[in-house]
């Protein structure tokens, strides 16, 4: 900011170390400072501490969307220009906010502050309310809702130290609502006591050019409340005066209930209970203007107050310690010079509004709004303490003033715009059809009709665009004051003849009236039975098509009842119920659209997902996916068999929802089904996975650069023959274990990091599993919820898992019923595994040193043992397959060399040595001497290959036995 001389005032925190700067330092430091700091100013420094506003900061909310033609802006800005004009010259910064405290106007006294102050002293746009801008002039004056003053470093911002301000709210004569606040900005060192009767009287003018804006027949009827009896010492104007106290909510139900008096044209006295105990009263006085205008005048009176709570009016300003109430004159840096040298008269010419009120005086119009004013200024100007409402003089005002008939349309015209507002609100809350068309029924009653239906076609329901809307109806909604009325139940067809509103409307793509329904021929012949029923019952209806972005939805069917609601539907009604329906047809359209595509993500994901269990002894498994309310995710399970009777267990979660999560899932799940099945140990699937997660990063990134880091996984091998278990996660929770005993426990896994980040190393851990353990693995979803805390699901978790009785499917089950939050916000998969051993009786071994003349006496003791387990007809191929691996070993491996053979559901035999040299099957030439024994091992036996261990390899073949 600059001086009229041009010399810089500083900027920043005040200076000087006493007054108003010291005591804000104290408080900024959270020492007691309420003796020396003015009551309104420390309470509105502790508001801003409350909100957690920072002396620093320097955003302020801002808004571009101003509209020009609003009444305020039109009533002040020839008010503002008169105060340019005055102040020309001057650093004087003039500007008009609305009630919510955004900046509407600015003038400026040196035309050049525009271009130097920064743009939130000098754009209008900006929001200066006290919960965002901290303490300030206009944020003060609408939380305060009178003249303040706001001096220095008393402004919370350190951006406004070096400057002083006088704002002052401005009102609607006829409601007294607050519709602007007026402010004056000034340099500290320019403030001036007479700049409250400037400001005073800039917005009188203001107040008197909105009052011009009103008819001239309220302007009628207000003269004549003034001249009956508004100068009363015991009146005043506007419930702003009366109760600045009242909670939002209760001067919305005060101005309504006056609404309706008005609308009602009979003199009354109605209580109206408020918040917290309190009550006013309502006094409805007709009335007749000189010109035989005919009305009604609202006083609101104050009855009392809650217990302990009286109702106060804001402490008034009162000037900083050590600076005189009294006026002062202008100072010389302020005051403007005309050409002539003359120095200009301080103060504002206010127009006449004799052409608005003839016969009144400029301030009669203001009753005891200006009086109170003046009052204020007679006392001191800011220097008066705050007045009780119980005072004579503050405890009845005018609250509103209109004629019946204006009234009763102003009513109507309100209720229709609150239940249009309340529909936006409760109408499409969840992306059902159902659900959605279900609010649109309950919010229509009995505000709009006693009763509704609601037909769609059988396609919207499932997400999708009907072919034919007119004959593919089914009663999706029935709702009203009332469950005896004889409507088509839901889920029936709704089959309408031609001449049947219902199909009208559809028809004519327009809402059709029936304002007496006995006289609606066409219904009456279609299904004479049932509308003779339905008649005594209602008697007025609307039938309004849904139809949204040109797709038909259905129709909805508003129904009046002749007990509860004799009047008939009307075109207002009609109106209303078309523009009901429009709305609510948007939000039917986008839970379609929702149902839709998640219809389709849903068949894809479970497309990807295992369509059954595979045939194994190692495991008894159930599962259970479920999918996300809002939307689906990439959760995943599998199964699968492995080589020497072995079953691998996959769970996995892939970060985010929809179709780019669910086919990531299929991608990754069929790459980790290939890692397992070539016999990789579990950290080592991990790591493969990993590596995938990353390239697919590197090559497909998602839309928001983000990928698709953070997929998780679990991986699991089971093997029967030793009951035991290896596990490795990637970032997943960990599995529980359910012991034959009952006890229940999380195993600790190494975590490991979600896959994707790349080069971390995964770590594997061995568990044994006792015959009839149980091993329950889990996604997220199951145990993470915002509303509940994770330790609690788990011990929950545990509790339902602590019965080992129960079968894998039942314990599914229960765990969804019991442990899974009532509305997933996350998909969940659940497994659950019941482990078994392979009865010793059918497992073989022989150990045996690299000597080739040891491989007939293993041929010899295998084919005993398959006699033994009945096995004769796999012998041959069995003795074969076993002559050639045994060889191999020993001719290309390194001993000791371990023969098994294996009683499954299949003849498993594999032999083990130490060598890590794997065998590789190939075609061998026709004068090639060997390269055939691989070959005759792949066509005697259902599936061969090599795993490797810790130390050495295992080569494995299986032999069906499905003849056997």
């Amino acid at each position: 900011m600059m001086r009229s001389g041009g010399e810089p005032i500083p900027a920043g925190q005040a200076t000087g170390g006493s007054g108003p700067t010291r005591f804000r330092e104290r408080f900024l430091q959270g020492e007691p400072v309420a003796a020396g700091v003015r009551k309104p100013i420390l309470s509105s420094w502790q508001r801003c501490r409350s909100l957690g506003l920072s002396p620093d900061q320097a955003e302020l909310p801002f808004r571009a969307d101003i509209d020009p033609d609003d009444p305020i802006i039109r009533a002040a800005v020839p008010v503002l220009d008169r105060l340019q004009s005055r102040f020309a010259g001057t650093a004087m910064n003039i500007s008009v906010a609305d009630a919510n405290g955004t900046v509407l106007l600015r003038r400026f006294g040196e035309r050049s502050l525009a271009r130097s102050l920064p743009a939130i002293q000098s754009v209008p746009g900006f929001v200066f309310a006290e919960q965002v801008a901290g303490t300030n002039g206009i944020g003060l004056a609408l939380a305060e809702r009178r003249l303040i003053r706001v001096y220095g470093a008393e402004h919370f911002a350190e951006r406004s130290q070096g400057s002083a301000c006088r704002a002052l709210p401005v009102r609607d004569p006829l409601s007294g609502r607050i519709e602007g606040v007026l402010c004056l900005g000034y340099p500290r060192s320019a403030d001036d006591p007479a700049l409250a009767a400037v400001i005073r009287n800039a917005a009188r003018v203001i107040e008197r050019r909105l009052l011009g804006q009103s008819s001239a027949r309220e302007r009628a009827l207000l003269r004549a409340y003034l001249a009956n009896g508004a100068a009363a010492p015991d009146r005043g104007i506007g419930l702003d005066e009366l109760a600045v106290e009242l909670h939002p909510r209760d001067r919305e139900i005060l101005l309504e209930r006056a609404a309706e008096l008005i609308s009602g044209a009979q003199r009354a006295a109605v209580d109206v209970p408020l918040h917290a105990g309190r009550q006013v009263t309502l006094l409805s006085r007709p009335m007749t203007s000189a010109s035989g205008v005919e009305g009604i005048a609202i006083e609101a009176v104050l009855h009392g107050h809650a217990p302990g709570e009286p109702f106060v009016l804001p402490h008034r300003m009162d000037e900083p310690p050590g600076r005189s109430a009294e006026p002062a004159a202008v100072p010389a840096s302020m005051r403007p010079v005309d050409p002539s040298g003359v120095a200009a008269p301080w103060q504002l010419h206010r127009p006449s509004i004799s052409g608005h009120l003839p016969g009144h005086r400029p301030d009669a119009v203001f009753g005891r709004v200006a009086a109170g004013r003046e009052g204020a200024a007679a006392d001191g100007g800011d220097g008066a303490t705050g007045d009780h409402l119980d005072s004579p003089s503050l405890t009845r005002g005018l609250l509103m003033v209109g004629e019946p008939s204006v009234g009763t349309y102003a009513l109507a015209a309100r209720r229709r715009l609150e239940l249009l507002s309340e529909a936006s609100t409760r109408i499409g809350t969840t992306l059902d059809v159902r659900r959605t068309a279900q609010e649109l029924a309950e919010t229509a009653v009995p505000r709009l009709a006693d009763f509704v239906t609601i037909d769609l076609p059988e396609a919207v329901l499932h997400g999708e665009e009907s072919t034919d809307p007119r004959g593919d109806l089914r009663r999706a909604v029935v709702h009203g004051i009332r469950d005896d009325c004889p409507f088509l139940p839901v889920g029936k067809r709704a089959d309408y003849g031609p001449s049947t509103p219902h199909l009208r409307c559809l028809t004519s793509g327009q809402a059709v009236l029936e304002p007496d329904l006995k006289l609606a021929a066409g219904w009456l012949a279609y299904d004479p039975e049932h509308t003779e029923q339905l008649l005594t019952h209602v008697h007025s209806l609307i039938a309004v098509p849904l139809v949204a972005r040109g797709v038909v939805l259905g129709v909805v069917a508003f129904y009046r009842a002749q007990a509860q609601n004799p009047a008939p539907f009307g075109d207002d009604d009609r109106s209303l119920a078309q523009e009901f329906a429009a709305r609510a047809a948007l939000s039917i359209d986008n839970a379609r659209r929702y149902t839709r595509e998640r219809t389709m993500v849903l068949a894809l994901q479970r497309s990807l997902l295992p369509h059954g269990l595979p045939d194994q002894d190692a495991v008894e498994v159930a599962h259970r996916y479920l999918p996300a309310e809002s939307d689906v995710g990439g959760d995943w399970y599998d199964v699968i068999p492995l080589s020497g009777a072995r079953v691998g267990l996959f769970v996995g979660d892939v970060v985010g929802h929809g179709i780019l999560s669910a086919a990531t899932m299929g991608r990754l799940r069929t790459a980790a089904r290939s890692f397992a099945e070539l016999d990789f140990p579990p950290d080592e699937v991990l790591i493969q996975l990993d590596n995938l997660v990353g390239r697919l990063d590197r090559e497909e990134p998602a839309a928001d650069g983000v990928g698709i880091i953070g997929a998780t996984c679990l991986y699991a091998i089971y093997d029967p023959t030793t009951q035991q278990c290896t596990m490795a996660r990637a970032g997943h929770p960990p599995p529980a274990l359910v012991h034959p005993d009952g006890a229940v426990s999380f195993p600790e896994l190494p975590a490991g990091p979600p896959l994707g980040l790349g080069g971390l190393p995964f770590e594997a851990a061995e568990i044994h599993l006792p015959e009839g353990s149980q091993l329950v693995l889990y996604t997220d979803g199951l145990i993470e919820d915002r509303s509940r805390d994770v330790d609690l699901v788990l011990d929950q978790l545990r509790d339902v898992l602590a019965h080992p009785e129960r079968a894998p499917e039942e314990t599914c089950q229960v765990v969804l019923d019991t442990v899974a939050p009532a509305h997933p916000c996350d998909d969940i998969a659940l497994l659950v595994a019941r482990t078994h051993a392979l009865d010793p009786r059918r497992i073989a071994t022989w150990e045996l040193a690299a000597d080739p003349a040891l491989v007939s006496d293993v041929r010899a003791a295998a084919l005993r043992q398959l006699a033994e387990w009945g096995l004769d007809e796999a012998a041959f191929a069995a003795e074969l397959m076993l002559s050639e691996l045994v060889t191999n070993a020993i001719r290309h491996g390194a001993g000791p060399v371990r023969v098994r053979l294996l009683h499954d559901r299949t003849l498993i035999c594999e032999v083990s040595d130490t060598s890590n040299t794997a065998p590789h099957l190939r075609r061998a030439a026709s004068t090639d001497e060997g390269g055939r024994g691989l070959f005759l091992v792949a066509q005697l036996a259902q599936s061969w290959g090599t795993r490797y261990k810790p130390q050495g390899k295992v080569i494995w073949a299986e032999c069906g036995l499905a003849g056997v």
